[in-house]
């Protein structure tokens, strides 16, 4: 969907500020304005539904046979439950089921791990207000691993207060308020995620986490192994990416303007 075709709430959006808190802020605002309702299929306890089928790119794209992710599990949750009811999290079957599978794995290592992912795409892909990406059902935002002052490995707050979650702001040292990143836990899970991406004969094409940071994720026992086998992004993305990490994963999908 280009910007000349968007529907009308899209296009009122778009004269809202460009920044970041802005940006997020009135997305909370949208959900409960639009109220959305989700019409893609939920992932079942055996995934037995349709393979997705996804188009063009995350750029510029959309999916028929989306999934949405389950609202938490054992190890994890979502973002929000807003978010959720909105169609905000919805994407490729065989991405779906390399997220389940890799919580599955992590929880074996270490069951007292617990995991926040984020924003995924509409239930039929397109533009997806407010990121550049997220349109064909293969781009994942994962909120980072936190542990509080007492050192347990807690779920990252994601409210209103802080634009569910996308308006953290974590310093140099990796720390907002009693919260510090878990960069093992975070290293574990990547590597949980491109192994069961693996597993569904798909792959992953790209990471964007702050660079700030790569150093010391890749200081972990995990770090060797995603330093040689996932794509980092290089350079500067268009917003900080300190409270989450955006994945992009491989699948082959149909050109944009097949039917």
């Amino acid at each position: 969907m280009s910007d000349t075709d968007q529907p009308p709430h899209e296009a009122a959006w778009s004269l809202w500020p460009r920044s970041r808190a802005a940006i997020v802020s009135r997305q909370a605002v949208r959900f409960a304005l639009t109220g959305v309702l989700s019409c893609g299929s939920v992932l079942p306890a055996q995934a037995t539904t349709p393979e997705s089928r996804c188009y063009g790119t995350v750029s510029h794209g959309r999916i028929d046979g989306s999934v949405k992710l389950p609202g938490s599990g054992p190890n994890f949750t979502g973002y929000s439950t807003l978010g959720a009811t909105a169609g905000r999290t919805h994407v490729h079957s065989k991405v779906a089921q390399t997220i389940v599978a890799a919580y599955a794995a992590v929880e074996r290592i270490d069951p007292t791990l617990r995991y926040v992912y984020g924003e995924t795409g509409w239930p039929s892909g397109g533009r997806f207000r407010p990121h550049r990406t997220h349109q064909n059902g293969l781009s994942v935002d994962f909120f980072v691993p936190v542990r509080n002052a007492q050192g347990q490995s807690v779920a990252v707050p994601t409210d209103v207060t802080n634009r569910l979650g996308y308006d953290l702001e974590f310093d140099q040292d990796g720390r907002y308020g009693e919260y510090r990143i878990d960069f093992p836990a975070m290293a574990e899970h990547l590597y949980q995620l491109h192994v069961a991406a693996k597993a569904q004969g798909i792959g992953i094409a790209l990471v964007i986490f702050d660079a700030a940071y790569l150093r010391r994720l890749f200081a972990t026992p995990r770090g060797p192994y995603l330093q040689q086998n996932l794509p980092f992004m290089k350079g500067r993305p268009w917003v900080r990416h300190d409270e989450h990490y955006h994945v992009d994963f491989a699948v082959r999908c149909a050109s944009a303007s097949d039917k």
